[in-house]
Order: structure tokens, then sequence, then C-alpha cells
């Protein structure tokens, strides 16, 4: 592994670690501190997510034209600054525009990290490239938890000091996002066009798996740990139990590599694991349970990124890489976004665990679906 892809795999452990220690926590805070309800919890998922629809597009365009190291650095400068405002925030709307601020520095941190990498690697290791990095990320966000448990039973500080060291922490990714940026990782000059943004469309089968695992962990991300909260979990509980959804998602990113010999089964059984994992949610009672359907939803919703990305990469002209990249997370980021709206709003009319058995109704229809569509869910050159 070269030096850019090592300074890479730092970042995203660095904002991991940054996200993991205030992320899970923040819709207790949200529910608890400052009194927003299941809909309110909702909106401010929706506001996190939303910007991410559309900002990935323009970041896309500027992968190609412009050293990605530096829009690394950018992302991690406002997410840090977007996370310390928590700290100081008094109401639901307040929430809202820091979270704002989040979803437009995540896209300044992710497309650029996945260009960097896809710049750096040749096919043959793309996946296990991009399946490490997000790996690094994830173990981040496993170790955030275990590091939010210990200065909230051992310091006994509050949330809004969580959020300010959360803040810290991802401050320190600007420095290694500038050591990246010292090697050029532009190597394509193409005219400021959003056309190739059109090439997605060849991916349908793709984007439905897409975004049925984005919204399901849209809603994992932004709702469950305060459905968790009304089920009897404690803070320490729900961390810690964000902790064994982060073992698993690292276990599944692992494996990746070797599971990308079999794209289209691993990713029925990814869809698979994750439906059953919100239809566990539904009845689960005890931290065991709630441990068992996390881990299944960590499957899930991890190995389903590696390798639907290198479904779209294999079949893309390597010019327009970026714009593409670009495309893939805006749709992530459409997922994302209708997680959150769907399910906040229904918790809030229907009982907290409906979302769950709404999406492991949906989830069966896409396993079904990939079974029909499992031809067309293998990149390229497993096709050749």
């Amino acid at each position: 592994m070269n030096r850019v892809l090592i300074l890479v795999n730092i970042t995203g452990l660095i904002i991991g670690i940054s996200y993991g220690l205030h992320g899970p926590i923040l819709p207790v805070f949200a529910k608890n501190v400052i009194g927003a309800t299941y809909s309110e919890l909702g909106l401010i998922g929706l506001t996190n997510f939303i910007p991410y629809m559309f900002i990935p597009l323009f970041v896309g365009i500027l992968l190609d034209r412009i050293n990605n190291g530096y829009l690394l650095a950018l992302g991690a400068a406002v997410n840090s600054t977007s996370i310390y405002l928590l700290s100081i925030a008094q109401s639901v709307p307040e929430i809202m525009g820091f979270r704002i601020m989040t979803g437009i520095a995540h896209a300044f941190f992710w497309p650029p990290c996945e260009s960097i990498i896809s710049n750096e690697s040749t096919e043959k290791n793309r996946v296990r490239n991009i399946s490490w990095f997000t790996m690094f990320f994830v173990i981040g966000f496993m170790v955030g938890p275990l590091l939010g448990t210990a200065v909230l039973e051992s310091l006994d500080v509050t949330y809004r000091i969580l959020f300010q060291i959360a803040a810290f922490i991802l401050a320190t990714g600007i420095i290694t996002s500038l050591l990246a940026s010292r090697k050029s990782v532009r190597n394509h000059h193409e005219g400021f066009s959003f056309s190739s943004i059109k090439e997605m469309k060849k991916f349908p089968e793709a984007i439905i798996l897409l975004i049925f695992c984005t919204s399901s962990f849209g809603i994992i991300l932004t709702i469950y740990p305060a459905f968790l909260n009304d089920r009897g979990m404690t803070d320490s509980d729900i961390l810690s139990l964000y902790f064994v959804f982060g073992i698993s998602r690292v276990v599944s990113l692992a494996l990746a590599g070797k599971l990308a010999r079999n794209t289209s089964r691993t990713l029925i059984a990814g869809t698979s694991a994750a439906s059953i994992g919100l239809a566990m949610s539904i009845f689960a009672d005890s931290t065991v349970t709630f441990g068992i359907a996390l881990v299944l939803m960590g499957f899930g919703f991890s190995i389903f990124f590696p390798l639907t990305l290198e479904i779209v990469l294999s079949k893309t002209r390597k010019a327009i890489s970026g714009k593409i990249i670009g495309a893939y997370e805006t749709i992530f980021g459409m997922g994302w976004a209708i997680g959150p709206t769907i399910g906040g709003p229904i918790a809030q009319s229907f009982g907290n665990e409906t979302p769950y058995a709404l999406f492991c109704i949906i989830g069966i229809g896409v396993v079904i679906f990939a079974i029909i569509s499992r031809k067309k869910l293998e990149p390229q050159r497993v096709l050749n």
C-alpha cells in the first residue's frame, strides 16, 4: 500500500472515530435534552443527508479538475466546525442547520477519498483498496462509541462536551488530508459538464439495491438510537451496541475482496441479512437480541458499498470516473434522505417499530428483484 493510500486510510479512521463518538448519541441528545419528537428526529436526519443528494454532483466534477487532497481537507475543516456547533445548539432548528453543514462537508470527504483510491488502484485491487478504506472508517466508527462510553461514565461530562471532543478529533484529519495532497491525484481534465451523470442510468439494478440499503441505513443512523432508548437501552448500552454494529461492518469489509468473487450472491445475502435484522428489531427486547439484529444489518449495510461501486466503475470510462463517483454518491444521499423522511413520521404516527416492519417488507421485495437480476449484478471483469 503506497503512501497516499495510507494517508487516506488514516483520514478515514480519524473521521470515523469522530462520527462514532457523537453520531449514535446525537438522537438521544436531541430527544432527551432538546425535546425532539420522532418526526423531528426524522427531519434532523433529512437535513443531514439532503445536501448529499446534490453536492456530490458538483464535487464529482471538481474531482477531475482539482487536487482531491485539497477537497478532502476542506471537507474535514467544515465537518469539524459543524460538529463543534452542536455543542451550543438549543433547539431542533439549530441542530438541523448544523447537520446541513455536516451533510455538505461529508460530500467533500467521501467522494474525494474514493477518487484518490480509484486513481491509485488497478482494476485488480480496487475493490480491496476501497474496502480497506471503508474498513478504516468503520473501525473509527466502532472505536468512537467506546470512547464515548468511557468519557460519559469516567469523566462525567455532558453530551455537549462530547461533541466538542469529537470536533477536535476530526480537525486532525485536516493534517493528513493536506499531506495526501502533496502528490497530485488529478489524471483527467475534461470539460465542466453534467452529461456523464447519465451514465448512471446503465445501472438500474445496482441503484435499486443502493437506495434500499442506504434508506434503511439512514434510519439506523438517525432514529434507531432513540428507538433503542425507548426500549430500555441506556446510553452505554446504545454505544456498546453500535460498537458491535461496527465489528460486524469491519469483518464484512475485511472479507469484501474475497466475497467480490461472487458479487451477485453476496449482494443478495447482504440484502437478506439487512431485512432479517430489521425484522428482529421489531421484537427485540434485550441487548443480545438487538446486538444480533445489528450484526446482521452491519453485514448488509457494509458489503453492498464496495461491490456496487465496483459494478459501476468497472463499466465506466476512467476519464469520467470522478463524475461517476459524484453521481453514485448522490444516489447514496437520496437513500439516506428517504429513510429518515419516511421513518420519522411513520414512527411518530403508527408506533416506533413501524419503520422497521415497512423496510423489512420492502427488503424482501428487493431480495426477489436481486435474485431475478443477478446476472446484471456482476462487474464487467467478471462478465468478461
